[in-house]
């Protein structure tokens, strides 16, 4: 594979970014590759760089939450449970994935976190909820807490976006192949087609 191993870009806040998490193993798995780095970055640093805001706050949201949940299904995902408030601030989730990420520990805790939003609706807002995921890969939550503070993880986050955007990741889920970037769950196959 050219261009080296894939980068599949997330943020916690995003149920397009837990469509393409729930499936991405598996596809790269199927087509022989290298599974990809999982890379978190803060999707309000995104809109924020490029002007833009999500869909679920525009007049598209009640179309857009019709969107996901049938592709859930159609993927035999559980029925979506929607966090309140959402979208909500994952700032302390996205920090706790960065920690996690730098204990080797992204893809446990970046999926344990997606099914506390998304399949029990649990708000990632609320740090206690990200500490069951923390908790369910074996993350300390005195670590989390102390870690999501230090000023290491908040610049490797900010680093990770700044590097995203200039690598032309303008939104989430979205995987690097060799250079080219394919954003958005509907893209992964094209993606692997690619990676292959």
């Amino acid at each position: 594979m050219s261009g080296g191993r894939a980068t599949f870009y997330f943020d916690l806040g995003s149920p397009y970014a837990y469509l393409a998490a729930e499936r991405i193993s598996a596809l790269f798995t199927e087509a022989e590759l290298e599974q990809p780095e999982w890379q978190p970055i803060l999707l309000g640093g995104l809109f924020k760089r490029f002007d833009r805001d999500s869909w679920a706050n525009g007049p598209g949201r009640a179309e857009g939450i019709a969107a996901v949940e049938r592709r859930a299904s159609a993927q035999g995902l559980p029925p979506l449970s929607w966090p309140d408030p959402w979208p909500g601030n994952t700032l302390v989730a996205m920090r706790t994935a960065t920690f996690a990420k730098q204990t080797g520990r992204t893809v446990s805790f970046a999926l344990a976190a997606f099914r506390q939003a998304f399949a029990a609706g649990r708000d990632l807002t609320d740090p206690d909820n990200v500490m069951i995921a923390a908790a369910a890969c074996e993350l300390h939550p005195n670590a989390v807490a102390k870690a999501v503070q230090t000023e290491g993880i908040k610049n490797a986050l900010r680093d990770a976006t700044d590097e995203a955007a200039e690598l032309g990741v303008i939104g989430v889920p979205s995987l690097l192949v060799g250079g080219e970037v394919f954003w958005g769950d509907d893209r992964l196959e094209e993606a692997i087609e690619a990676a292959s």
